[in-house]
């Protein structure tokens, strides 16, 4: 089977010793190792994954069946300001799903963590992504941001007036995580409007639980157009370490969200980040994450950095094959796991 062999155990890899008596025991404290461990391992887990072809690329939307299987990006960037990657971690994607909690956390900025939490709900649904049942059976209509359902009720919640002020809004917001000015993929939000009734769907069945404000068609494209903007891994993991850094970029230096916003965020991204597996993930990787159906994942590591992977291959959940795998070696590679810890007598 190809890639078998080389996913299925954990490379030999440097560790670095962070810990009083230099044992090599990673716990989620302190920084991130120097740079050129962080660019070691980096290619490590490149190289141990680079050959795994399991999982199929999303079709479902025209435009994504056209990416090609064999991309593979890592990246990550530190709370001072360093940004490294390895790969197609420069090649540009559509955001997808990986907007979701950066999207909460500007509408969370705007309104208020109680209030969101009261409008949209913040429980797991342990249902598909694009449940319509999570919905349905939700108390009042509520299910969580990280889900179709609930990032689109979010959508609703952006501030301004008209659809076009609250895409400018969304668009300049998750722009200031990117540091830099995100660009659309006109091709694929084409796409995904001749194959949005889903959602489309979806948002009409909150209007009528009453949790859209705002309406539901002209949210759904807001929604729609959030998606198609292009990112690239490195950018992914700026925009995941400015949420690791209170809500400041690290590269420009620009607060974009408050630290309560950045908690708030990280929360709903370990409870719901990766959809029905997300059990799964954090008991393995123990970070908050979110993917998306274009293959990337971003991961923080609060007060350390974010951690961001693009490979288009995925899981009958809609989460990447070896974004997942590399993910995981380098949070124990790294030490970013925050329920990993060591007994203080054994640091002496």
């Amino acid at each position: 089977m190809a890639g078998a062999g080389r996913a299925g155990s954990a490379p030999s890899l440097p560790v670095h010793e962070n810990t009083p008596d230099d044992t090599g025991v990673q716990v989620s404290t302190g920084a991130l190792p120097p740079l050129g461990t962080v660019r070691t391992m980096l290619e490590a887990a490149h190289r141990t994954y680079l050959d795994v072809d399991a999982g199929e690329v999303a079709d479902y939307i025209p435009a994504l069946a056209h990416v090609s299987a064999d991309l593979f990006g890592i990246a990550v960037a530190g709370v001072g300001g360093r940004v490294d990657g390895v790969g197609d971690s420069a090649h540009e994607f559509t955001i997808q799903s990986v907007a979701k909690p950066f999207l909460f956390a500007l509408v969370c900025e705007a309104l208020g963590h109680r209030e969101v939490r009261e409008r949209l709900g913040v429980n797991a649904t342990g249902l598909p992504f694009d449940s319509v049942m999570a919905l349905e059976i939700a108390a009042e209509g509520l299910t969580n941001p990280m889900v179709n359902s609930g990032a689109i009720a979010a959508t609703s919640l952006v501030p301004g007036r008209t659809a076009d002020l609250k895409w400018a809004f969304l668009r300049e917001g998750l722009s200031k995580f990117a540091g830099r000015d995100l660009e659309m993929d006109e091709e694929m939000l084409a796409s995904e409007r001749a194959t949005n009734g889903r959602n489309e769907a979806m948002a009409r069945l909150l209007d009528g639980h009453g949790r859209i404000y705002f309406d539901p068609d002209e949210t759904t494209d807001v929604y729609t157009r959030q998606g198609c903007l292009l990112v690239t891994a490195e950018d992914l993991a700026l925009m995941g370490a400015t949420l690791a850094d209170g809500g400041v970029n690290p590269v420009t230096r620009r607060r974009v969200v408050s630290q309560d916003t950045c908690r708030r965020t990280l929360a709903l991204m370990l409870t719901a980040g990766l959809y029905e597996r997300s059990g799964d993930w954090l008991y393995e990787v123990g970070l908050p994450a979110k993917s998306g159906v274009s293959g990337g994942i971003v991961t923080i590591a609060p007060g350390k950095g974010g951690l961001a992977t693009f490979s288009p291959r995925l899981d009958p959940a809609g989460n990447s094959v070896r974004g997942q795998r590399a993910t995981k070696l380098l949070s124990e590679a790294l030490g970013l796991d925050i329920l990993a810890s060591t007994a203080i007598a054994e640091q002496r």
